[in-house]
This record gives structure tokens, sequence and C-alpha cells, in this order.
């Protein structure tokens, strides 16, 4: 569309035939502090509109989509984005959150199908390669053990034994920390004293000591009391982080709306203050998970973890570590397992962190 537009100030020489196309902003030609035209789009929305544009809103970098803008700008009303849906764009905004994530997904895919992804089975012996070093025949890639058994799938097998403890002492410690922090925050007052002077009595005990004596007194070896003594210790933290977040979100408006319109307390805490909370749970989730392994591991290396027949990533560094350097892989490829997944869940709960933490505006490379 082609128009001329003239000013009682401007002779036809200063006066400039316009385009105005798509979205286009028009200025005269000579500017003498004059504004320029602004064009209606005729197609605001066409195939040429970039996929995201940013703006600047008190010096921090927001991400909205072109086509909001532009409708807001038309004076339409965008389509509402959910807090979920951008928790979910600032994630996978993060590379390492997204890389480890996909990494964590593939051991554990790796550890539920050890069956067929291992090359042999967990004790199947191979006389013919007893401690044989990492090699491409017969598959033995991880090498053999004392016994000629392939460690590439005892490693596997290990594997799924320690990830399955670790996710249950995640779910079960976050359960309980949840529950009590939880009550003690929303109830205060004598609940809350009681609550936490019980949570400050469990941290006060040395870990390692009540892990040891708890594992001597209830028995070693069966994965489910490891976990069930693991998760008895690690709930207080998540207790602690719970408590201060229902004790800010308990004087919200919506809850004293909900407590008005004639709530139940449990309603209150499990359909308005838990969902606000999820954040800081979820993150502290990932981090039991990391720890788990590590604390699984050593317990399994002291001897007072997972035992044989059962396989584990701590027993086995644990029957390795007596061969010193002449077997070094003996040690090695387990604990490389073990500092993968650390590192890969530790990177998972930065990038939770950053994506569902609500004043999050700046999006991280």
């Amino acid at each position: 569309m082609t128009e001329r537009i003239p000013t009682d100030d401007m002779s036809d020489g200063d006066q400039e035939e316009i385009v105005l196309g798509a979205g286009s902003v028009a200025r005269p030609a000579g500017a003498h502090g004059h504004p320029g035209g602004l064009a209606l789009p005729e197609e605001p929305f066409g195939p040429q509109q970039p996929e995201l544009a940013v703006t600047t809103d008190a010096d921090d970098l927001m991400e909205a989509p072109a086509a909001d803008l532009l409708a807001v700008q038309a004076g339409v009303e965008p389509q509402a984005r959910s807090q979920w849906a951008y928790a979910r764009i600032r994630f996978f905004r993060h590379k390492m959150a997204v890389i480890s994530l996909f990494v964590l997904i593939a051991i554990c895919l790796i550890a539920i199908f050890a069956e067929r992804v291992a090359p042999y089975g967990y004790d199947e012996l191979d006389l013919f390669n007893i401690t044989s070093p990492p090699t491409l025949k017969d598959k033995h890639l991880f090498g053999t053990d004392l016994l000629g058994r392939d460690y590439l799938s005892r490693v596997i097998y290990g594997l799924r034994t320690s990830l399955w403890v670790a996710f249950f002492v995640a779910f079960l410690s976050t359960t309980i920390g949840t529950t009590i922090g939880a009550f003690a925050g929303y109830f205060g007052g004598t609940v809350d004293n009681m609550l936490m002077r019980f949570t400050d009595l469990i941290l006060t005990l040395p870990g390692l000591a009540v892990l040891l004596t708890a594992a001597a007194f209830f028995g070693t070896g069966n994965p489910l009391k490891v976990g069930v003594i693991l998760a008895l210790l690690f709930w207080t933290a998540i207790a602690r982080i719970v408590r201060g977040v229902f004790l800010s979100l308990r004087e919200k408006e919506y809850v004293e709306a909900a407590k008005a319109s004639g709530a139940s307390d449990f309603r209150i805490i499990l359909r308005h203050m838990l969902p606000n909370s999820l954040g800081p749970i979820i993150v502290n989730t990932t981090l039991v998970i990391a720890a788990a392994i590590l604390i699984e591991a050593a317990l399994s290396f002291l001897g007072f973890g997972i035992q044989p027949p059962d396989p584990a990533l701590g027993s086995l560094i644990a029957a390795g570590q007596s061969e010193g350097f002449d077997k070094w892989w003996l040690v090695t490829f387990p604990g490389l397992v073990i500092v993968v997944i650390a590192l890969a869940i530790n990177f998972i709960g930065d990038g939770l962190r950053d994506a569902l933490d609500p004043t999050q505006r700046r999006v991280r490379a």
C-alpha cells in the first residue's frame, strides 16, 4: 500500500512517498522533529514474524512471544500462560540441566532393562577370562573380576539396585519431611514447637554413627531396609524448608479467603498451600537422590549396606578395592558411574531451582 502524507510546513520536495507494510513505522524524509506515521498491520501475524521478542522491564530481561506483543499493541488480550509453562521454558534454556536430564533418563532405562542391555548375567562366569582388563574381546568392555564375571554386566545390575534405593529414599523422606514441615508451618504454636524440636533432635545425631548402628541392629543386605534407614535420617532438611515456606504462605490473602469461605485446614494445606511449595520440594528431592546414592555406596563399601548376592555399586567398589592399582577397573568404573549420576542429578536440581523460582526472570545460557 502506497500513500503520500503531506504536512503544512513541508514543501512538495520534502514530502516522501512511504510504503506501508505490515507493522511498519514511517517518518517524514526530513524528520525535522516531526513524529512519524504508524501504519496498522494488514497481516499482523504473518509468516515473517519472529518467534521470540525481548523487552526490558525493571532492568530484567523477560521473554515474550512477538505475537503477544503485537496483540497488546493492537488492543487484543493475549492468551495467558501458566507458571508451569514459563518454568518449562526456563528449564529447557538451562543447557547443562537438559543434557543431564537426558543422561539420567538413559541411565535409568539401562538399569530398568538390565536383562536386555547387559551382555552377560550378573553371576555368569567366564573361566577363560579371569581378571581380564577392559577389552572388546567377548564384549568384556569393563573387564572381568577375580571369578571371570563380566564387570559391565555387574555394574549395570548394581546400577539398578542403587537407583531403586535412591528414588525410594527420596520419595519416603520427602513425604515424611513435607508432612511434618507443613503441619508445623501451618498450625504454628505448640504443634510447631514440638515438631521442630524433634527435628532438631534428629539433626544433632551423628549421621554416620546412627546409620551404622541402625544397619547393625535392623540387619543389612536388604535394599528395602537400607532405604528405610536412610529415609528416616534424610527428611529433616526438607521439613525445615517446607516449614519456612508455609510460615510465609499462611499470611497470604488467598489463604485468608479460603479460611473465610469455610475451607478446612487440610483442604487449605493440600489445595492452596502445597501446590505453591512444590518448587523447593522438587529441588530438594533431586538433591536427596544424589546424596542417597553416595551414602548407600559408602554404607555398602563399609559392609553395612547392600550385600551379595544383591548387586550394588558400593559393594562392587568394596570388592575391588583390595586389588589395588593392578586391577584398577574393578574400582574405576563403578566409581565413575556414581560420579556421573551425582553430577547429572545436581545439574538437574540446579536447573529446576532456576526454573521454579517465581522471581527468576533472567534466562540462563
